[in-house]
């Protein structure tokens, strides 16, 4: 492959619009920027909260929003979205932004989906146990499943690899018969005139990691960063911090784990390639404590400059790999503090880095 074969590929969070099951259980009017706008900084120095800049609090029902972002993302080096995607045994839930993509081809940009195929639980506000909408594993429903993918397979602008549609599933370890589901989408498929799917399984979570894809039926794996397992300890909080927590003030420093972004930069700037195929990742942020109230992870100092320093890795190691593409976490989590779009902080810091980055090897 040549270097202006890399594609960049964003994760693209559709919940900025309101819907009825968000309303029951969240309460009336819940999007993501609910939890952005209610967020606080913790501490002297935290950067919370995230307010965004140019594209403002925009509303994902809008055909015009879809657009800004795409011309955005394009304007700064982006090739692609990688749309979360929400599936139910046939309940399909944040589906409409995709939708309308899809039935109106706009905007004239290309994109890909990923299967996030977890429960839906309380885990935000403590209750993990309780499940709001469930997975139910079938044959039945693998293929209903693949018979409605299709129809995004057949758009133009859909990304592929290898000449083939390119699907993610977040959570492959999840499947309780991976071979059996990934035959039976290959082979619905072919029938419906597609051919064959490139099928990649995101390395979300410890039962993604180490093993060869191919094993369960994926053509390939794609990193998730922030990398849970390879974190290493959080960062030691200092005495008068614990002193203080112990006394009822400053309890965020027991609540949350703090890492600091460039070590773990370095940490996966080093990390030795993988004997199997896996697209790498990166983030340019992450905070997540606008959505949890206990055990959200912080990953301090990043800046836009760190971030082009990770970029710039992987994109070499995509390039010595022989890999097409690399995937970005993510344009839009606003509410895990990890989003390339502008902030009120950064502007277009990240973007910037991103095209200034990319531009040295195209």
């Amino acid at each position: 492959m040549t270097q202006q074969d890399i594609q960049l590929i964003a994760f693209y969070l559709p919940q900025y619009h309101p819907i009825p099951e968000n309303d029951e259980w969240w309460g009336k009017g819940f999007t993501e920027w609910t939890n952005v706008a209610q967020a606080k900084p913790l501490f002297q120095g935290h950067y919370q909260p995230h307010i965004p800049a140019d594209l403002g609090f925009y509303d994902l029902r809008l055909e015009e929003s879809r657009i800004a972002q795409a011309e955005l993302a394009r304007e700064y080096g982006i090739h692609g979205f990688c749309y979360y995607h929400y599936w139910f045994n046939g309940k399909m839930i944040l589906e409409r932004p995709f939708n309308e993509v899809l039935a109106s081809g706009k905007p004239d940009f290309p994109f890909c989906l990923c299967w996030a195929n977890e429960n839906w639980t309380r885990a935000w506000d403590g209750r993990s146990g309780e499940n709001l909408l469930q997975q139910h594993y079938t044959i039945e429903d693998d293929i209903a499943h693949i018979r409605w993918l299709v129809k995004a397979f057949r758009d133009e602008r859909y990304i592929r690899v290898d000449d083939k549609p390119l699907f993610l599933v977040y959570r492959a370890s999840y499947l309780p018969d991976p071979l059996g589901t990934t035959n039976i989408w290959r082979e619905e498929a072919m029938k419906a005139g597609i051919g064959d799917i490139f099928l990649a399984r995101v390395e979300s979570m410890g039962g993604e990691y180490d093993t060869d894809p191919v094993k369960t039926g994926f053509d390939a794996a794609v990193e998730f960063q922030p990398r849970w397992r390879d974190l290493g300890k959080p960062m030691r909080r200092g005495l008068l911090e614990r002193m203080l927590a112990a006394i009822g003030v400053g309890q965020h420093y027991l609540l949350h784990r703090f890492y600091d972004y460039g070590t773990i930069v370095q940490r996966m700037i080093n990390e030795k390639v993988s004997d199997y195929r896996r697209f790498s990742c990166v983030c340019p942020q992450w905070d997540n404590t606008p959505r949890r109230k206990e055990d959200g992870v912080i990953l301090l100092n990043s800046t836009p400059e760190s971030y082009g320093s990770w970029l710039e890795a992987a994109i070499k190691k995509t390039i010595n790999a022989g890999n097409p593409i690399l995937f970005i976490n993510a344009w839009n989590e606003w509410a895990e503090g990890n989003h390339l779009e502008p902030c009120q902080k950064w502007g277009l810091g990240y973007l910037e880095a991103t095209r200034n980055i990319l531009q040295k090897y195209t």
